[in-house]
């Protein structure tokens, strides 16, 4: 592999290189590069979107470069505020240690284990005495600091901003001067907290981190909203095969090259050949096939995403109502119920607004037939099989 195609494949998907020359130039060099990306346990369970920046560690391992997963066990107690209108509640260090405990499980299967470094920030933080972060605090001003969108939002409308929410970003800095790193990486949404990372290295006399950024994943429904579990619209990489292989071939055919860019390993030559098959004339869904496979064979096995597919042509294609399908009864306020608060209350969405918005996509049906009224209302004595998107079955009887 030349060096330019080394960086060509390694920056493939970024959205942002900060400085692109300075990567240029330390490749060349020749010498491994110590590349951190860092993960705050706030869940129990990675999924699909956190894999975006976890394969683009997987990249620079496989040229030969160190990797250090950093598991952010001190900074997960602060909170991270990016993106946030108010200030995160902060997690105790037993819920921390429970959900790095989970990520460690869970990135070997993407990363080499015996070529993987797992670093804990609390192992300097946590020795860091006040006078320490006093002296770590003024490395940055106020004025700096609400330079960043959310900040600056919350100052100018009233919101409150705590203090401790200000040391975020400097100790995500100093993370990168305690690990001497040459390359950050990050989601889009993380761009201040990276480039503060390299302003604090100068601060300490380090040559400053080349900042790499990475989409954020959108979920698998048709909106542009990022994966989370939150609004029920990720791939979990620990779900089953069968699940697995079901949401990845629920996503639109549109949003099935954003995520063979950013999730697929395959060469970047290949995915190029795919959109040409499709240009001619071959169908979407067999080239989302062979995403859904390497996806679910990545997680599970090759076996297992055989079996999935097969179950999928089954279920699907064939519009086969699953064996398990599940019957509840609900019961009606009044003798009748909204069509959201039944979506709800039979578990098939997270929310009432989700149900709204999976009307309106056109998502939900009632013995087969498509809902398009939001403001349906149902009788009790009714009964159907109701089903969203196209995983989501449930026989519900209304009492």
């Amino acid at each position: 592999m030349t060096e330019n195609a080394s960086y060509d494949e390694l920056v493939r998907g970024a959205e942002e290189v900060l400085l692109a020359e300075e990567l240029k130039a330390r490749l060349e060099r020749g010498t491994p590069l110590r590349v951190k990306a860092g993960f705050d346990p706030t869940a129990p369970d990675l999924h699909l979107g956190h894999t975006v920046l976890i394969n683009k560690l997987r990249q620079f391992q496989l040229a030969g470069h160190e990797i250090i997963f950093l598991i952010g066990d001190f900074t997960g107690m602060i909170g991270d505020p990016t993106g946030r209108n108010v200030m995160r509640k902060p997690l105790s260090r037993d819920v921390v240690e429970q959900n790095a405990e989970t990520y460690k499980e869970q990135i070997y299967r993407i990363l080499d284990p015996e070529k993987t470094v797992i670093a804990f920030n609390s192992a300097w933080m946590g020795e860091k005495s006040a006078a320490d972060i006093i002296r770590l605090a003024s490395k940055c001003t106020v004025a700096r600091m609400l330079e960043r969108k959310d900040f600056g939002m919350r100052y100018q409308s009233g919101q409150g901003i705590a203090i401790h929410e200000f040391l975020y970003p400097l100790i995500q800095g100093y993370d990168s001067v305690a690990l001497n790193a040459d390359v950050e990486l990050g989601g889009t949404d993380q761009k201040f907290n990276l480039l503060v990372g390299r302003e604090i290295q100068k601060e300490y006399g380090q040559a400053p981190q080349v900042v790499m950024t990475m989409p954020i994943l959108e979920g698998i429904t048709q909106g542009p909203e990022k994966m989370s579990k939150s609004l029920d619209n990720y791939v979990g990489i620990t779900e089953a095969a069968n699940e697995m292989f079901g949401k990845i071939m629920s996503v639109d055919d549109e949003k099935m090259w954003r995520y063979f860019e950013l999730l697929s390993f395959r060469p970047a030559s290949e995915i190029r050949s795919f959109r040409e098959e499709v240009q001619k004339g071959a169908n979407p869904r067999d080239i989302k096939f062979r995403l859904a496979h390497e996806i679910t064979e990545r997680f599970h096995d090759a076996e297992a995403a055989r079996e999935a597919k097969a179950d999928f042509i089954r279920r699907f294609q064939k519009s086969a109502i699953p064996d398990d399908l599940p019957e509840m009864t609900i019961r009606c306020q009044g003798g009748k119920i909204p069509i959201g608060n039944l979506l709800k209350d039979a578990g098939l969405v997270a929310s009432t607004s989700e149900a709204i918005r999976m009307i309106r996509q056109g998502a939900v049906k009632i013995d087969g037939t498509r809902v398009e009224d939001t403001k349906l209302v149902l009788k009790a004595g009714t009964s159907g099989v109701v089903q969203v998107g196209k995983r989501k079955f449930a026989k519900i009887g209304l009492d």
